[in-house]
């Protein structure tokens, strides 16, 4: 099949957006005849070096950006970012319609942006389209607020009223309209694409990893063999509720344990005073921002990932603690709770942050007591990861939804 993949972010070797588009597109190549869409200016050198180190034979690459938009104006603020975002898939539904004329494409997937509130525009050619995974549907529950400043309620009212905008879109719901099937990060997001007309909506975590990291982590030593270490890697940002987990912490009262940070924000100053506070100062390190090699280090030298994150769409980080067979705790919340199931960790319900707290210095302590436990969990979540969760599982999966799609449409 004839697969066109529109990946506005799109580079091998990187995590997040960047990592999702080329994984998906290299992936899918192996089935079938792949044309993707992206930018020449983020990622083109990335790509064509990688191409040319190893060659991938169905795999083609159609670069264009908008020719009268300025580098330092797209990326020197995030909504400045958001409008080319928006006018580059006005472009790629004119590219994309005089190639179709010249290969007549099977079916289009839009693979990144991964974001439900913003249209994709070649949702309007007349070939079955696919959309996602698609997440941001998510928000953090109104009773945690209470813990935010006035600049971090501001940062949630506008993520809220931005998004609200975006679902107003006549083109946002003919995406979702005229999608032969969507991919949700989080049932969050599933009921708002519902909402905007969807039919056809399915819940798919668009986190992925290599085979070399899976093996690579599986090499991990069983979390067993340390001294009782939690450890919390994220941005420092207030709805990564890495406040909440330093409460739990304090309460657990778990004297020999410890708790690792690691990750840079603004949030920092107000963490450490926190722990200040909360006496656990001498029990609590702040690592800061470190290469992804040492993350995947300090993560294999801990028992458990913390994670209560309030409206994550994704799951990285638990996915990569998942692999290197690590137990986790976090907020039944978001896309890292579409990944935990009572087989690989613990989820905590999110009513309010007392009683969140509460739960999660609970689970911690169970963690920390049962050993024989913390195992059986860790190695649930490397057999979920090598079953569901490697790019190649996915690539096999796309690969037979796009046979089923073209098939059903004669």
């Amino acid at each position: 099949m004839n697969v066109l993949i529109s990946a506005y972010s799109c580079e091998p070797g990187k995590g997040s957006e960047r990592g999702v588009g080329w994984n998906v597109a290299r992936e899918v190549a192996k089935h079938h005849h792949v044309w993707v869409f992206t930018r020449p200016d983020e990622s083109q050198s990335a790509i064509e070096a990688e191409l040319a180190a190893n060659p991938i034979p169905n795999l083609h690459f159609v670069y264009f950006t908008l020719p009268f938009w300025k580098d330092s104006l797209r990326w020197g603020q995030s909504g400045a970012m958001q409008l080319h975002y928006y006018l580059w898939q006005i472009q790629a539904y004119f590219v994309g319609r005089k190639l179709h004329r010249e290969i007549g494409f099977d079916l289009i997937h839009h693979v990144t942006f991964v974001r439900y509130s913003s249209p994709s525009f070649l949702a309007l050619l007349p070939i079955p389209f696919i959309w996602g995974p698609v997440g941001g549907g998510e928000s953090a529950p109104l009773s945690f607020w209470t813990d935010f400043s006035w600049k971090n309620k501001l940062y949630e009212s506008l993520r809220w009223a931005w998004r609200s905008l975006g679902e107003l879109d006549l083109f946002t719901r003919l995406t979702a309209r005229r999608s032969a099937i969507i991919y949700a990060t989080t049932k969050d997001t599933a009921q708002r694409l519902r909402k905007l007309g969807a039919t056809n909506v399915q819940c798919l975590s668009e986190s992925g990893m290599t085979q070399a990291e899976i093996e690579q982590l599986s090499q991990c030593p069983p979390p067993t063999g340390f001294p009782i270490r939690f450890i919390n890697i994220a941005r420092l940002l207030h709805w990564k509720g890495m406040h909440l987990g330093l409460k739990a912490f304090a309460e657990a009262n778990l004297p020999d344990a410890e708790y690792w940070i690691l990750g840079e924000g603004p949030e920092l100053g107000r963490l450490q005073a926190l722990s200040l506070d909360l006496g656990i100062a001498d029990r609590v390190k702040f690592w800061g921002l470190l290469p992804r090699e040492e993350v995947l280090v300090k993560l294999g030298q801990c028992t458990t990932l913390v994670h209560p994150s309030l409206h994550d769409s994704g799951g990285w980080v638990p996915l990569e603690a998942m692999a290197s067979g690590r137990p986790i705790i976090c907020l039944d919340l978001g896309g890292p709770s579409e990944l935990v199931t009572p087989e690989i960790g613990i989820k905590v319900p999110a009513h309010s942050p007392e009683q969140a707290v509460s739960d999660l210095a609970k689970a911690m302590i169970k963690l920390a007591e049962d050993k024989k436990m913390c195992l059986q969990l860790g190695q649930a979540g490397q057999q979920k990861v090598k079953d569901y969760y490697s790019w190649k599982a996915k690539g096999d999966l796309f690969a037979q939804v796009y046979k089923d799609i073209t098939t059903e449409n004669g």
